[in-house]
């Protein structure tokens, strides 16, 4: 079969064929994205699709790969105590933030604060200066001040442990949204950052612009027994093997499978 779709950019029109390989392939289609300007054909990219995905074996195997690297920030706090809360503000915190100083900051705040009412009496300068280094330090302090309000407000000091009630406050979206839902309150949902969005169409899983698309994609493929855990797995992989540039194929335990969509070069 052949499908087609055209989309006009400023380039021209994009054509996308989507062509089945042989039966005896593990890979059952390819799409072709032809990027053409004034009829001349400008570059042609391929990606490639699984015919069917063993979710249990490959988390498995993923599992298994990376129990000898750091585990990543917000799950290390949660294995401390996994309050709502807790998971909340280093979510916050982490966002364009390394591990380390995610870890360290969310560490230090929470031991001043362990409740939005300890957070709220704090000045917003002291929230600062206590989450520093982290990114954006100051719009995240007045975030998190603004939160704790509204919590104490509206919701008993409590964390809400719905999608819609956690995407009304301030600085959160969808990723910080589901991972305060599956790893604070247990409940099934996708937190899709960064890794889980390149390694998810790297693989062929899916095939997205952005993570709010990804999650959504996901929701429709992925076993919900694995919506929880996703984040965990693929975060610690996508930090320690499946890395965005010159990833490490060679020692990667589920490699053999992967079409590397999107991969240049690898180790």
């Amino acid at each position: 079969f052949v499908k087609s779709v055209c989309r006009h950019k400023p380039t021209g029109p994009t054509l996308r064929f989507y062509l089945p390989l042989t039966p005896s392939s593990t890979l059952n289609a390819q799409r072709l994205t032809l990027n053409t300007k004034n009829g001349t054909l400008l570059t042609v990219a391929k990606t490639t699709y699984p015919k069917e995905i063993n979710w249990d074996a490959f988390f498995e195997k993923i599992e298994s790969a990376i129990s000898e690297f750091p585990t990543p920030s917000v799950n290390e706090i949660d294995s401390g105590r996994a309050e709502p809360w807790d998971v909340l503000v280093s979510t916050i915190i982490s966002l364009r933030t390394k591990d380390k100083v995610t870890l360290e900051s969310s560490r230090r705040l929470l031991t001043l604060a362990p409740g939005p009412s300890e957070l709220l009496v704090l000045s917003e300068e002291k929230v600062a200066k206590t989450i520093y280094p982290a990114g954006f330090y100051r719009t995240k302090a007045a975030n998190l001040k603004a939160i704790s309000a509204i919590l104490l407000s509206e919701h008993a000091g409590e964390v809400p442990g719905n999608r819609e009630a956690l995407l009304a406050l301030p600085g959160v979206g969808l990723k910080t949204a589901n991972l305060v839902l599956s790893v604070g309150f247990g409940i099934p949902a996708i937190c899709v950052d960064i890794h889980v969005h390149r390694i998810a169409n790297r693989r062929g899983w899916i095939a997205t612009a952005n993570p709010d698309a990804s999650e959504a994609a996901l929701r429709r493929i992925l076993p919900r027994r694995w919506w929880i855990d996703i984040n965990r797995f693929l975060v610690g992989f996508g930090q320690s093997l499946c890395t965005p540039v010159s990833p490490h194929c060679s020692s990667c335990p589920v490699s053999g499978d992967c079409p590397k969509n999107g991969v240049e070069r690898s180790r």
